[in-house]
């Protein structure tokens, strides 16, 4: 059995990705463990289980966030992880602060891929790899932590830690089980996972021998699940996570037979699969999947798995201290604020934006896609409704440059794959057909052309300012151009329901793809 991207999701919760209106009731860790101990009482001579988790434990949910992930590391103690991998988000906090969550665990934290600067070697309270018996059987266990970390992580974060490459660290201990520790199974607890366009990408990588079509990786970001199942020889079960998008039957790569498998996040999900084993020669001969309607990925509704009364009861304890004042109403709004993006425009992205503009009466905004996490519909908005859209501690930062400078931090997040920004004080138009870095077509901030010489005060979070997501323009930025308000961008939101309701978010002209159009007259300069 396996979590992944729990992201603080032990409580109770509604599965409004179900439906919106009437979403079916979830129940957490209760529910988990009530599963977990179901799987249990299944066991004898011929099976025996293991529960993983795959890494971004606590950073999302107020009882994760607010208690710095211990309330999640003791629902985990009490139902009895046997490991987990650490995650992007686990570094969304400063090391002094993670490192005695971490040291509540009564189970191995496992990641071989990173070690602190001073020493070298992986930090004292990690181990790259587990070894578990079962049933007469030597399991290895590797587990590491995706290097898209520290191109999304604030520096400060991770400036004891570095991050090596998943691969050559994989393989390093992949064959480390197999050839010194003498195991009979491997699994890799990744925090890595699949292309969402899986058989697609795959017959882009690599030829039906296996071998890689490119000779080169340019892959700007770290190994994903695929990858490492193809490239590293050895691995049996991949579990991964981070891609927030649960996989009900394994993906198995058709050379190395390695099965990749994952779940979805916040809680919502146990993965359950039976690894079947041939008793003569110790190694797997197939899987099953319990006999539920989402194959191995089991949606914890609450009516189904009815919570586990102690765990249950203790998760609710906890939950009412993180989440006091949490229910207060700080205004409406006036149509269902998806996140759902159409091109780099969402109705609640849009809104996000353009609470960052107002609060600080900027000339123009922007973030990144990947940082709207929730929808709010219609109707009253609470505090608790903000906070699950913006669960994480970015601050709003403002700065002074010319036109020309925000052009090019346009440019450099639509030039190749790259698919935008949530923009808000302007109207961008980009063309796909246009070379690289001269894509935007046209650009008017305040309704009016853009003065590439004229300088405008934008506004964005400290997370993108420090360079992250492909933005490292950003850190050219002198010092005294850069106001940091010392607002949290989840109050700049409520004040913006606030003062704003019922607030009524379009998807406008902001920001449009035309792949026919030409670059106007003042883009031409």
């Amino acid at each position: 059995m396996f979590s992944n991207d729990v992201h603080g999701g032990i409580d109770r919760s509604q599965a409004t990705f179900m439906n919106p209106e009437f979403p079916p009731q979830l129940g957490g860790g209760g529910s988990a463990a009530t599963l977990i101990k179901q799987v249990r009482a299944l066991g004898g001579k011929k099976r025996a289980s293991i529960l993983l988790d795959a890494g971004d434990f606590f950073q999302g949910r107020p009882v994760g966030t607010v208690t710095q992930g211990r309330a999640v590391i003791e629902y985990m103690n009490a139902i009895g992880y046997d490991a987990m991998t650490i995650g992007n988000h686990e570094f969304d906090i400063k090391q002094e602060d993670l490192i005695p969550t971490l040291q509540m665990a009564n189970f191995p934290i496992i990641t071989c891929n990173v070690i602190e600067r001073k020493t070298g070697k992986i930090p004292w309270y990690a181990f790259p790899y587990q070894i578990i018996s079962r049933m007469g059987l030597k399991i290895g266990i590797v587990g590491f932590t995706t290097t898209d970390t520290e191109k999304m992580s604030f520096p400060d974060n991770i400036k004891e830690v570095q991050f090596l490459s998943e691969k050559e660290e994989v393989a390093k201990y992949v064959k480390i089980l197999r050839e010194e520790e003498k195991v009979d199974i491997v699994i890799v607890l990744g925090h890595a996972g699949l292309p969402y366009d899986v058989i697609p990408t795959y017959l882009s990588r690599y030829e039906a021998s296996g071998k890689p079509i490119a000779q080169q990786r340019y892959a700007a970001w770290g190994y994903d699940a695929q990858e490492i199942a193809r490239e590293v020889e050895g691995i049996d079960l991949f579990i991964g996570g981070h891609m927030h998008r649960g996989v009900a039957k394994p993906w198995i790569d058709p050379v190395t037979q390695t099965m990749v498998i994952q779940g979805y996040a916040y809680g919502s999900n146990l993965g359950w699969i039976t690894l079947t084993i041939d008793e003569e020669t110790k190694t797997i001969s197939g899987y099953e999947s319990p006999a539920m309607r989402e194959g191995s990925m089991i949606t914890l509704f609450e009516d189904q798995f009815i919570p586990d009364p102690v765990i249950g009861e203790t998760i609710a304890a906890q939950v009412a201290i993180a989440e006091k004042g949490m229910d207060e109403i700080v205004g409406t709004a006036g149509v269902y604020l998806s996140r759902t993006n159409v091109d780099a425009q969402s109705l609640m992205g849009n809104t996000i934006v353009d609470a960052m503009r107002f609060e600080v009466k900027s000339d123009f905004a922007f973030m990144n896609l990947g940082g709207v996490r929730a929808d709010i519909k219609s109707g009253p908005v609470t505090y608790r409704s903000v906070f699950d859209v913006m669960p994480f501690d970015n601050m709003v930062v403002s700065f002074k440059c010319t036109g020309e400078f925000l052009r090019k931090v346009i440019e450099t997040r639509i030039e190749g794959g790259r698919h935008g920004l949530i923009v808000s004080g302007g109207n961008v138009i980009y063309s796909k057909k246009q070379k690289n870095f001269e894509r935007v077509t046209s650009f008017k901030i305040g309704g009016k052309p853009y003065d590439p010489k004229k300088i405008y005060t934008v506004t964005t979070t400290d997370f993108l300012m420090q360079g992250n997501a492909g933005l490292s323009l950003l850190t050219q930025v002198p010092e005294s151009d850069i106001t940091y308000h010392q607002i949290n961008l989840r109050d700049a939101i409520v004040n913006y329901f606030k003062k704003n309701s019922p607030v009524k978010t379009k998807i406008d002209d902001r920001w449009k793809r035309d792949d026919n159009a030409e670059h106007t007259a003042e883009m031409k300069q």
